[in-house]
């Protein structure tokens, strides 16, 4: 909770069981510096980088590497949940006035990180970059007062894989990434025919 993210979602509720929506999650994320990471590879220059690393322990310094997806990891997704009234099971009779529903989906989507990268001592990098995609799962408790307004609490997970993501001013510098993620939402919204 001390780094909120920001999540966008508009939908259609095809019935009153199925809905889809796109969306915007605004997730971040931070390589941890002066780490010990494992290298391979050939680094020309500049020095003190170059040298041939074969799974050598590297301390990744801020000098050598700062990368991190703080302007957003931004999952712009395609979502399918289903919905369904377990109002009944805290007796609630009038669903006009309120109503509770569980609702589960699944969702895939685009990354276009904006990804603060420096690398090696040349400069900033930070543009935004379709880098790769994303899947997931969500499920979660709705309620909603007066058929209208609501509140949702969720709990997301997804897998994320970029294996385009730009890293200096060269458009030959590329990194990957791929990696498990997990969000709590809480989202407040409407409901309005159309």
């Amino acid at each position: 909770m001390t780094i909120p993210q920001t999540n966008f979602r508009m939908g259609y509720f095809i019935n009153d069981h199925y809905s889809i929506a796109i969306g915007l999650d605004h997730m971040k994320y931070v390589l941890t510096q002066d780490q010990t990471a494992t290298i391979s590879g050939h680094i020309d220059s500049p020095l003190p980088f170059a040298k041939i690393y074969d799974n050598t322990p590297t301390v990744i310094t801020e000098s050598f590497l700062k990368y991190e997806h703080t302007d957003g990891l931004n999952y712009i997704n395609t979502e399918f949940s289903r919905h369904d009234d377990i109002s009944s099971l805290f007796k609630i009779e009038n669903s006009d006035k309120i109503q509770i529903s569980l609702t589960e989906g699944v969702g895939v989507g685009l990354l276009y990180p904006k990804t603060n990268t420096t690398l090696l001592g040349k400069p900033r990098h930070d543009d935004f970059h379709v880098s790769g995609y994303g899947t997931s799962v969500k499920a979660g408790l709705n309620i909603t007062v007066f058929k209208h307004f609501y509140i949702q609490g969720e709990l997301k997970g997804g897998y994320i894989n970029m294996p385009d993501i730009r890293t200096t001013q060269s458009p030959d510098d590329r990194a990957s990434q791929h990696f498990f993620f997990f969000q709590r939402i809480i989202a407040f919204g409407g409901i309005f025919r159309i």
